[in-house]
């Protein structure tokens, strides 16, 4: 069997180092030499944010991108920003997580069954990353999929959606993502693979604060998928 747990560090490494993407590599140092007010006393990480989770997952889940002030300072994903506040709320909730908060990498936070990945790993400008950045980054997603071999795939809102059907894609597992319509509460299935595909919205402040998305929706998917692998 192989080691998860030492392929993942050495990947993890791989993307700690990557400066693939210039304009992301100047944001992101920037604002860590900048940083913002509330958080002077910290040291930002300032570099590209691994993935993050149990090395035996059957669930992965793919963000969009670190915060400038969030994952960009603590290094971890979802970690010190509103999005995280509310996703790993609704983790520990559902059982996939040890503790309901995330504030900085040594809090000792742990996933069960469950790992975190992101479409890009570095902090773009206005949370929006260019398609050649994700592009440069989508080899990273593959090889954490190669390496977990997950059985459910949770796409936190459309990009990440679409990331994911995009590696399905040049894998000629599927000829086309349009038959895959993003949307909260869609479901796809590729027998191909073994893997479901579960896509709810971004966990994101401009969401959560509107009530575009609520607990009670992020619990009603997690419990649909929480039951998926149990059936397994």
């Amino acid at each position: 069997m192989p080691d998860n747990s030492k392929l993942l560090r050495v990947l993890h490494e791989e993307v700690i180092g990557c400066r693939k993407c210039p304009r992301l590599v100047v944001y992101r140092e920037k604002v860590a030499r900048e940083k913002r007010r509330a958080y002077l006393d910290w040291t930002y990480w300032g570099k590209p944010v691994p993935g993050f989770g149990d090395a035996k997952a059957q669930l992965l889940i793919l963000g969009l991108a670190p915060g400038a002030h969030g994952s960009n300072r603590t290094g971890r994903a979802f970690t010190g920003d509103g999005s995280g506040v509310f996703l790993y709320q609704a983790l520990y909730d559902a059982g996939f997580a040890n503790q309901p908060t995330a504030l900085r990498r040594d809090d000792g936070l742990r996933l069960k069954n469950a790992y975190i990945a992101a479409a890009a790993r570095c902090a773009p400008p206005e949370n929006k990353p260019l398609p050649s950045e994700i592009l440069n980054c989508r080899a990273y997603l593959e090889r954490e999929l190669e390496i977990l071999r997950p059985r459910a795939v949770l796409a936190l809102g459309k990009i990440a959606w679409d990331v994911f059907l995009s590696i399905l894609k040049r894998q000629s597992v599927i000829a086309s993502r349009a038959a895959y319509p993003f949307a909260h509460g869609a479901a796809a299935e590729f027998p191909a693979t073994g893997v479901r595909l579960f896509g709810v919205y971004h966990p994101s402040q401009q969401n959560t604060q509107t009530g575009k998305v609520t607990a009670a929706m992020y619990a009603k998917m997690l419990k649909r998928i929480r039951a998926f692998l149990e059936d397994q």
